[in-house]
């Protein structure tokens, strides 16, 4: 009796043949269940990037008729210092991200701490807190632009009842940044929400030993809390940064951009750029320095992480 190559196959080569066609037949199905989220990714985000690197190198505008390559004088025009705007821009939006990070992050972390706790109308005050980042921005920034006012606003109605000094607020030069900050802050619930997830898997356990040892409320903020806590900061961190930098509703709706220009956000720039002056290749080399700026940043952060980010299980 002859014997074939296949019967002479070990027996785990054959496993592995049957387990490969088991693995493709789960890749096929694995692709087709994901290609509509595959081919919406290609069209509405892959496609539209590069179209606009593509953009960026040319002198596109939407009312003439041809387009010209002109290869990097966009990006010369930006970082020459012929457009005095856009580091105007750039610096106005490092200042709006340097104040608003650590104050999210930080106010945050505290409500989040407040709302763990055991106290009565607990779940009623979660949603208090939450519900604000779920109020449309332009109605918000309608309020916002209402309170501020420094004729008939509440807040300094509310000062002057104080004897306390008021402020320009939105229309003053060197008030209008921390005022935007603080019109941010009233829609944190989101992040909120985050850090509780993060506090509900804290083991009480913890706790209880920093009790049988003496401890106070600082040794467990110290001690367990934060340590505990660092892969959600590190995530907050990074979702709050990249929204910073991405700022235009404010700006859009509560100062236009000024005054004097104070207020002139990057992406409300980008804005004004393509969508008033029509300058789409302009535009899109403003986009492509923001998304490089972004990245530089997350990038940062995660290889910093290693030095103070800790995972459950790690020693």
């Amino acid at each position: 009796m002859e014997m074939t190559a296949k019967d002479v196959q070990p027996a785990g080569t054959r496993a592995r043949n049957k387990f490969s066609k088991r693995e493709k037949k789960a890749l096929f199905y694995g692709l087709l269940f994901t290609a509509p989220a595959i081919i919406g990714f290609i069209i509405f985000t892959l496609g539209p990037m590069i179209a606009s690197l593509y953009l960026s190198l040319t002198d596109y505008n939407v009312f003439k008729d041809t387009t010209h390559f002109i290869g990097l004088d966009n990006y010369t025009k930006l970082f020459s210092g012929e457009d005095d705007l856009f580091y105007k821009s750039l610096g106005t939006t490092f200042y709006f991200v340097i104040l608003r990070v650590p104050a999210v992050i930080i106010i945050s972390f505290f409500l989040a701490i407040l709302l763990n706790m055991n106290l009565k109308g607990r779940s009623l005050f979660r949603t208090i807190i939450y519900l604000p980042s779920i109020v449309p921005a332009v109605a918000s920034s309608m309020i916002w632009l209402w309170l501020m006012n420094p004729d008939l606003g509440l807040l300094n109605t509310v000062l002057e009842w104080l004897h306390l000094p008021t402020s320009s607020w939105l229309f003053g030069e060197g008030s209008v940044i921390p005022s935007v900050v603080l019109t941010t802050l009233w829609g944190i619930g989101g992040t909120v929400i985050i850090f509780l997830a993060g506090l509900s898997g804290v083991p009480k356990s913890y706790y209880e030993a920093i009790d049988v040892d003496g401890g106070g409320w600082y040794s467990k903020l110290r001690h367990i809390t934060i340590p505990m806590l660092t892969p959600t900061i590190f995530f907050n961190t990074i979702m709050t940064i990249i929204g910073s930098f991405q700022v235009f509703s404010e700006a859009y709706i509560l100062t236009q951009g000024g005054p004097n220009n104070k207020s002139l956000f990057f992406v409300f720039y980008l804005w004004r750029t393509a969508f008033r002056d029509t300058e789409m290749g302009y535009a899109s080399a403003l986009a492509w320095v923001l998304f490089v700026i972004i990245m530089i940043f997350t990038v940062l952060i995660f290889k910093t992480s290693k030095s103070w980010v800790h995972y459950e299980g790690e020693r």
